[in-house]
């Protein structure tokens, strides 16, 4: 059996260009705006490690105590989209089944109590802070869910378009 040394080094360094120049289509890709939400659910009781209290709004704050983990993140998000709405502007976010399922259960679990969402946008997620806390008025269907951050209309733009950003590589990833 022959060993053909030179033909595996030119083999290796056809493998190490084609690596580079996929590493540089990748890069391009992560240049590309990107957000990050979570929404969590207001908690009733105050347990150490467990819960923490936020401050929502920037104007008129509102202290909020929620489970420290989130029910719902940006990875269960298909689709969000800005909306005129009376006044100003909202953010509709569209979750995929799963996140549209666990929506429901804590929604019609939870009446009466808040859910909170914290967002964060731009090419390095460096913005970022609690953008609403909308009450729950009852079980939530559909998979949508519908809130006026508390963000200029600029800050929203980018969230939303990181967000899409990001379903839709969640998406292709599928």
């Amino acid at each position: 059996m022959s060993f053909y040394a030179r033909r595996f080094n030119l083999y290796l360094l056809l493998a190490a260009a084609l690596a580079l120049v996929s590493g540089c289509a990748t890069f391009h890709k992560k240049d590309q705006q990107v957000a990050a939400l979570r929404i969590h659910i207001e908690s009733a009781a105050s347990a150490p490690g467990v819960t923490q209290t936020i401050s929502v709004l920037r104007a008129d704050p509102v202290m909020v105590n929620i489970v420290t983990e989130p029910i719902l993140t940006e990875a269960n998000i298909v689709a969000a989209k800005l909306m005129a709405d009376p006044g100003g502007f909202a953010v509709e976010l569209k979750f995929d089944e799963t996140g549209g399922w666990t929506l429901e259960q804590y929604s019609a679990a939870n009446p009466g109590k808040h859910l909170a969402i914290f967002g964060q946008w731009g090419d390095k997620l460096a913005n970022g802070r609690w953008l609403a806390a909308p009450s729950i008025a009852g079980r939530m269907a559909g998979g949508t869910l519908v809130f006026t951050p508390d963000a200029s209309r600029d800050e929203a733009e980018q969230l939303v378009k990181g967000l899409n950003v990001v379903a839709k590589n969640n998406a292709a990833a599928k």
